[in-house]
């Protein structure tokens, strides 16, 4: 009894096997656990990127000043335009690389709100002193378009 016991040395080829198969499953675990937080990554970057664009858009708009952004002559009407799409490209793992392309939407609302009006005997004269500015920024992710909205006053 004791003879068999001394000759048996290390681990045989089905225990070997059966560990080896063990820890492929384990690594298939960790490796679905981590696509779901890369997809939520992907999500969350492509937002970030999303939101700098809008204030992009935003922060131009205010550098052209209220009257040179185009509304309705109408102050009861919104005014909706489109700007050209905006890439932004991040640097993923192993020299790889995503671009996602924006498609941004501005829509100024109606100036009834920020109209001032003063008169006299000769004339009477309207003014707009704001604009209040929409932008929607849309995306797709994975087969489903994705968007963001920003407001601001511009004076």
């Amino acid at each position: 009894m004791t003879n068999l016991l001394k000759n048996k040395k290390g681990f045989g080829i089905v225990e070997i096997l059966v560990a080896a198969a063990v820890l492929g499953f384990m690594y298939m675990a960790i490796l679905n656990m981590q696509g779901g937080n890369h997809d939520a990554l992907l999500r969350i970057r492509g937002r970030d990127g999303a939101v700098d664009v809008a204030q992009q858009v935003l922060d131009s708009l205010k550098a052209i000043g209220i009257a040179s952004i185009p509304s309705s002559s109408n102050p009861d009407n919104d005014t909706t335009y489109s700007v050209q799409d905006i890439n932004r490209k991040w640097a993923r793992g192993l020299g790889d690389s995503a671009t996602v392309t924006y498609h941004p939407e501005v829509t100024v609302s109606a100036t009834q709100n920020y109209t001032s009006r003063d008169s006299s005997q000769f004339e009477t004269i309207h003014h707009i002193y704001a604009k209040q500015v929409k932008v929607k920024v849309s995306w797709n992710f994975k087969g489903s378009t994705q968007s963001i909205e920003v407001s601001s006053i511009i004076r």
